[in-house]
């Protein structure tokens, strides 16, 4: 499941690293794990555990990105 894509990409716009095209759940997680910059918060929580879940074929991709969304849009109202 680690190449499995989302029907459409999520844009994100971390301020020290521009905008990035995250085109699934394993490019979510590797994110969401290694370049977060707030770990915390209950949308970060769930996009984590949904991403991990999509990886290995527990949730659905559209599931993941879902909760992916949510914790793109918490980290963008929350100043870092």
């Amino acid at each position: 499941m680690k190449n499995e894509r989302w029907t459409e990409p999520v844009e994100v716009n971390l301020d020290a690293n521009g905008k990035s095209m995250i085109d699934g759940p394993f490019e979510a997680l590797r994110l969401l794990t290694e370049g977060w910059p707030k770990t915390g918060g209950l949308s970060f929580v769930r996009a984590r555990s949904a991403c991990r879940a999509a990886v290995d074929g527990r949730k659905s991709p559209e599931e993941a990105r879902k909760c992916f969304t949510d914790a793109v849009s918490e980290m963008q109202k929350t100043p870092h």
